[in-house]
């Protein structure tokens, strides 16, 4: 197997050690591998995802993003029937999305918010 070196945060590698605990993997390569393979597998079904289609967009961030995420949000405007913003606790934020469009936009929406590292999670569920 091919060792590759990465950087981790102090509180994210405790994160990682305890969710290395909870769920029983031996070690951090093991859930870093298992991890990994999850990600290209979603990555895998949204790629076949074609033609139009409707989505759910779920993103949590800091509130110091705000602004960043409505402009973000502007540019896709077209593919958002609902958008919901909840303050989830002192300076945490969940936007939901209900979108339908191209897949292919809907993508390109799911790439601009998780390649940017002020969101803490994103996720998309295509239906």
């Amino acid at each position: 197997m091919t060792i590759v070196s990465i950087s981790l945060s102090k509180d994210l590698l405790d994160d990682l050690n305890k969710l290395r605990k909870r769920l029983g993997f031996t070690g951090r390569s093991e859930i870093i591998r298992a991890s990994v393979r999850t990600m290209l597998s979603e990555e895998k079904k949204k790629e076949d995802l074609i033609g139009d289609i409707h989505a759910l967009f779920l993103v949590t961030h800091d509130e110091k993003s705000d602004d960043e995420i409505n402009n973000m949000r502007h540019t896709y405007d077209k593919l958002i029937t609902t958008h919901l913003h909840n303050k989830i606790d002192r300076d945490r934020c969940l936007e939901i999305f209900v979108l339908k469009g191209n897949a292919n936009q809907i993508r390109g929406m799911n790439k601009l918010f998780q390649s940017n590292k002020k969101m803490d999670n994103v996720k998309l569920i295509a239906m």
